[in-house]
């Protein structure tokens, strides 16, 4: 940790964002999945969405532990609804340690966002892909026009801001570098 670590309301503040664009996200690819999507798996040894929301809320849990001191090692839930609230009462428990002004105890805000942070929204990702191997794609969206904010880290997100019109789920995904809007 640098010294002025703690204080540093913009690092903090980012951080903060950070979990919001994570919440946001992992929503996004949540959003009118089908009932089975939870339990779905790709192949063997792959996890299921339910088992990959598990798996963010403990990198979330480990990134918490840094700040609070006590190690939490989460057992699975029975459901992905269950896991979904579990998962942002995590993030609600890790923003308050921000907002509290503290700093982690060992590690800086940089390596929290490189560390736990960025492997869960890598799983937010996976999370979208999965839905698209289940047969039910997450319709493509400008995430620069996203209504994201940093008050707003539970499972109620706002729909898109900017939803590519005339998507159809039977469609293949967008090329990269094609404005959505």
């Amino acid at each position: 940790m640098t010294t002025n670590e703690a204080t540093d309301p913009i690092g903090a503040g980012l951080l903060r964002h950070f979990l919001a664009a994570l919440a946001y996200r992992t929503q996004k690819a949540l959003r009118d999945a089908p009932p089975e999507f939870g339990e779905f798996r790709a192949g063997p040894n792959v996890r299921t969405p339910r088992e990959l929301v598990w798996h963010m809320t403990g990198v979330i849990g480990y990134a918490r532990t840094h700040f609070s001191g006590v190690v939490w090692r989460p057992e699975p839930e029975s459901s992905l609804a269950d896991e979904v609230r579990r998962f942002h009462a995590v993030l609600e428990e890790l923003a308050r340690h921000l907002d509290a002004g503290k700093a982690p105890a060992e590690f800086t805000f940089a390596q929290l966002l490189q560390g736990p942070l960025a492997d869960a929204m890598t799983h937010a990702g996976q999370l979208a892909m999965l839905r698209r191997l289940a047969g039910s794609p997450v319709p493509p969206e400008n995430f620069l026009l996203a209504d994201v904010r940093a008050d707003n880290l539970g499972a109620e997100q706002p729909p898109p801001r900017a939803p590519k019109a005339g998507w159809r789920p039977d469609q293949p995904p967008p090329a990269p570098g094609r404005p959505l809007i």
